[in-house]
């Protein structure tokens, strides 16, 4: 194989992958719809989701089951070989088994079955063969046949795990919809790392307040306001009336451009070279908020101000590190 034809090899693997996701999304039916009332009528009466197989399907089940229930959706995953040495314990009478099998006539897997029907659990299958012993045991049958596996034998399982994934993760994502699990869910299930703490903290947990915060009146120099920014270490100056209220921001940015047209201004007042209606945000306002506009504005400092317009703090983007918020 020449080097030349590794790019063309990758495109026709993610072509053949991409089709048979086509393949699931124009199959995707009734059967779809009652396993997620399947799922969640097992929530409702305080059970699980139990997802088994084996081998790549069993790897799969095991992200399906980790993104169910980081979305909310309680679920775990049962190895069924080790759920015929004792694990079976893990399954209960109100829980719903999901098992995995892309064939349906995976024997490991279809040993653990008489066992769950005996505890009266229900079981889903998802499965590329409705035709299957797995589709017989269960009482439900969910098709994912693809055209065929992007591997050159047809054989090493690749665009069904691929396929297989994809619909675990539509079938999380519909449940996360129908439980109305919200973005104050995920982040109390996420509580480390930066996703976590972006969507817990708010902009008043790692504002910079009080003389970190400085703050200057319109008549203020240049000069007066840079000796401010200095002693705070902070890159900018809001610009406030007697009553707090916001009037404008000089930043080091401001600072750099009017110099080099004027050095005298730097005893001009700080109202003539500020910015007028600069960018704010809101104290109560999440930190994603804040980084996607930072990021959406290419802006170091975001002064925070309250409802009633006043400067209570400000953002500056190299406290964010500290956070772990970047």
């Amino acid at each position: 194989m020449s080097k030349k034809s590794y790019l063309k090899r990758a495109k026709e693997v993610l072509k053949g992958e991409i089709d048979g996701l086509n393949a699931v999304r124009n199959n995707l039916g009734d059967t779809f719809v009652s396993l997620v009332d399947a799922c969640l009528a097992a929530l409702q009466r305080n059970g699980k989701l139990v997802l088994t197989g084996v081998g790549k399907s069993g790897h799969v089940g095991v992200k399906i089951a980790a993104t169910l229930s980081s979305t909310g959706s309680p679920a775990v995953f049962l190895h069924p070989v080790e759920a015929m040495h004792g694990d079976l314990g893990l399954l209960g009478p109100n829980d719903l088994l999901i098992a995995l099998s892309y064939s349906g006539e995976t024997d490991e897997l279809l040993a653990v079955l008489p066992a769950a029907k005996r505890f009266n659990v229900p079981i889903a299958a998802i499965t590329g063969n409705d035709d299957s012993s797995l589709s017989r045991w269960s009482d439900l049958t969910v098709t994912m046949a693809v055209p065929r596996e992007a591997c050159p034998f047809n054989l090493a399982p690749t665009t069904s795990t691929t396929a297989l994934l994809a619909l675990g993760d539509a079938l999380a994502l519909v449940l996360l919809d129908c439980r109305g699990f919200a973005k104050h869910d995920y982040a109390r299930l996420h509580p480390a790392g930066a996703i976590g703490r972006s969507i817990t903290l708010s902009v008043a947990d790692i504002m910079r307040t009080g003389d970190r915060c400085p703050r200057v009146t319109a008549g203020t120099t240049v000069r007066q306001a840079l000796l401010l920014m200095t002693r705070a270490r902070c890159g900018s100056v809001a610009v406030v009336d007697s009553e707090e209220k916001l009037l404008g921001i000089f930043t080091d940015g401001d600072f750099r451009r009017h110099i080099m047209r004027d050095i005298r201004m730097m005893e001009e007042p700080i109202q003539d070279v500020m910015t007028k209606d600069p960018i704010t945000i809101k104290e109560n306002a999440l930190a994603i908020e804040m980084m996607k506009l930072i990021e959406k504005q290419s802006i170091d400092d975001v002064l925070v101000v309250n409802d009633k317009g006043q400067v209570v703090g400000i953002v500056d983007t190299q406290d964010l590190p500290k956070f772990k918020l970047m």
